[in-house]
């Protein structure tokens, strides 16, 4: 029974970690205080709840968490402080017993967040969390935030056991609702106005492993929702991006030609030493075919640099390969040692200095072909949907194939906003991180 009195008039804080699955959850668990009563604490005012909600993909990740939890503890020293999220998950009874914690939620008790804030109020070092295979539970999420585009949860846990990753540890195995329900919340983000939706999970690819329904039926559903203009998914493993969803995407109403597939490594011998379920040729494949019937499409990849077994003429492959490939954009993660990973049985360790030196080859690389991808658009005709901006600055937005595009506040208007303006795209920004835009139609 939830004492709803515990609530009333309460005011809270929120920090978020890690990934956009993330920032997706934590405005649920907001929006869910906020029908309890709980409002959002204002700037620099003492906060009664703080919820941190954790990453623990690298062990930098863990060290911001634990910076994150003792800076809100500081700053709110009468705050019942709630800590959820996969360091949550990992390191539960640590995070207890860190000073100022109150409630500890692994990745089964978030999605009742409320029950155990109420049960647990006026208490001290409660933690909960159980082992990976009975972590069941799925936490529905269709939330905005302060962003324009919503976020959707479709998926989460994982399947996959990369010898690098504790995620499937920290998340539990792969699940998803049904595809009815994700319409459903999809068509309630279209009626409060929403225009684009990016698609969130662990790994959505494996939507619908244990039923009757697939990723592919999904999308097509998706594809009906009226009001919703755009659709993105957010990464898709290269194994499960089947032929016959690019295919559909290339000729869909609303799925953008945006994707971000995770490669890690350019090398096959590293694919294997991570547990990497394909190999270079399929990978160049899936681009090559998206290319084929999306020429304009905005391909994003994951690079992992330096994980155990890399060794100089591995990265050197890997380098070639990414080099080759006509792709857009690289995200560029070091390798980070994690606890209880298969990973650490795996010899050869590339040094903190030569992953950066390798990073930063990398981030050259990337840069170069956005760059390129960039300018090839120069003096073409765009649908832009901008997003609100500070009064006084430039305005920003983003192309259906994700070229970022900014207006300057001689020109920016508060009617653009959650606007689709068709522009003509001009020349680089001031940085070089956006294209300048020339408004040719208002709505």
């Amino acid at each position: 029974m939830i004492d709803s009195s515990v609530f009333q008039g309460k005011k809270a804080v929120y920090h978020t970690l890690g990934c956009k699955l993330n920032f997706s959850e934590t405005s649920t668990f907001a929006k869910s205080l906020e029908e309890m009563g709980v409002v959002e604490a204002g700037k620099d005012e003492p906060a009664d709840i703080c919820l941190i909600n954790t990453c623990s993909v690298t062990e930098v990740a863990d060290h911001k968490c634990r910076q994150a939890i003792h800076k809100l503890v500081r700053q709110n020293p009468n705050a019942f402080v709630v800590v959820t999220g996969c360091y949550a998950q990992l390191e539960s009874e640590k995070v207890s017993n860190i000073e100022g914690v109150n409630l500890v939620l692994g990745a089964n008790e978030k999605a009742n967040l409320i029950q155990f804030l109420s049960d647990a109020w006026g208490k001290e070092h409660q933690y909960h969390s159980v082992k990976t295979k009975e972590i069941k539970t799925f936490q529905p999420s269709c939330s905005r935030g302060n962003r324009t585009r919503y976020f959707l949860k479709v998926q989460d846990g994982c399947n996959y056991f990369c010898t690098y990753c504790t995620i499937p540890y920290a998340r539990g195995f792969s699940r998803n609702p049904s595809i009815s329900s994700l319409v459903e919340q999809a068509t309630k983000a279209a009626g409060e106005g929403g225009k684009e939706i990016v698609l969130t999970g662990v790994n959505i690819g494996e939507f619908g492993e244990n039923s009757d329904e697939s990723f592919l039926d999904l999308v097509k559903a998706l594809d009906n929702v009226r009001g919703i203009e755009r659709f993105r998914i957010s990464s898709l493993e290269p194994d499960l991006m089947g032929d016959d969803l690019i295919e559909y995407c290339a000729g869909s109403r609303a799925f953008m030609p945006h994707f971000h597939i995770p490669l890690q490594s350019g090398s096959d011998k590293v694919l294997k030493l991570m547990h990497r379920r394909y190999d270079k040729d399929l990978f160049r494949r899936k681009v090559e075919l998206i290319k084929k019937l999306m020429p304009d499409a905005f391909i994003g990849v994951d690079v992992m640099v330096g994980c155990r077994g890399e060794e100089p003429e591995l990265f050197d492959e890997c380098y070639d390969f990414l080099k080759s490939l006509d792709v857009t954009q690289l995200h560029v993660f070091p390798y980070s040692e994690r606890p209880g990973t298969l990973a650490l049985k795996i010899p050869y360790i590339v040094s903190d200095t030569e992953k950066k030196r390798r990073s930063k080859l990398l981030l050259d690389l990337s840069e170069e072909k956005r760059l390129a991808f960039y300018e090839s658009h120069i003096g073409t005709l765009a649908d832009v949907l901008f997003e609100k901006s500070n009064r006084g600055r430039a305005m920003h937005g983003f192309t259906r194939n994700y070229i970022r595009v900014e207006l300057p506040a001689s020109i920016a208007r508060e009617s653009y906003d959650n606007q689709i303006i068709k522009v003509r795209l001009k020349g680089f920004n001031h940085d070089k991180s956006a294209l300048k835009a020339e408004i040719l139609e208002t709505p």
